[in-house]
């Protein structure tokens, strides 16, 4: 009988407006016939554009309920919303699968204590590009945008050192190099 090793769980986390959803798309796309890779929508307690957002939306009272009824593999509250993994992350990972999903960067120490086979991959931009790249998404003015920029990220924890990619060249560059990172934790 062969033993299939542990799955790993890609926490991709960076700061709004890096680029994380079109480098898990672009990823997503080139890797959709290895199955040794999943991609795992995160689920929001607000309405999802299906044209625009990588997220399943939920209203709140239904996330909430979901919740209690242990239909996320985790949870956390970011931005005055609450957001989670869906319960499809254990199965995924339990068959040795490269499981790949975006989450805040304060929820990271909570998903490695659930689950020690974490890989970290953060993504970074310039500043500029991350502003424009905001306000393309046509969701904050110009204030919120600024105040979105200004805020500091919390710190990783110590004995955590993740993958950087520097999103700030051409979306095919980044993609490129997200695409390398998980063939390597993949462990080609």
């Amino acid at each position: 009988m062969s033993h299939r090793p542990p799955g790993v769980l890609v926490l991709v986390i960076g700061p709004s407006g890096v680029g994380k959803d079109t480098l898990i798309a672009g990823a997503r796309k080139a890797l959709k016939e290895d199955r040794r890779f999943s991609f795992v929508r995160r689920v929001v307690s607000r309405p999802a554009d299906a044209e625009r957002d990588d997220y399943t939306g939920m209203e709140p009272e239904d996330f909430y309920a979901a919740e209690q009824a242990g239909r996320f593999a985790l949870t956390w509250p970011a931005h005055d919303l609450s957001y989670g993994l869906p319960i499809s992350v254990d199965t995924d990972l339990a068959l040795g699968r490269v499981v790949v999903c975006s989450i805040s960067r304060h929820a990271v120490p909570q998903a490695i204590a659930r689950y020690p086979m974490c890989r970290i991959v953060q993504i970074s931009a310039e500043i500029s590009l991350r502003a424009d790249r905001l306000a393309k998404q046509g969701r904050e003015h110009r204030d919120q945008i600024v105040a979105r920029l200004a805020r500091v990220g919390t710190r990783l924890p110590a004995d955590v050192t993740p993958i950087v990619i520097d999103n700030s060249n051409s979306i095919s560059i980044g993609i490129h190099a997200f695409l390398m990172s998980l063939r390597q934790i993949a462990g080609e």
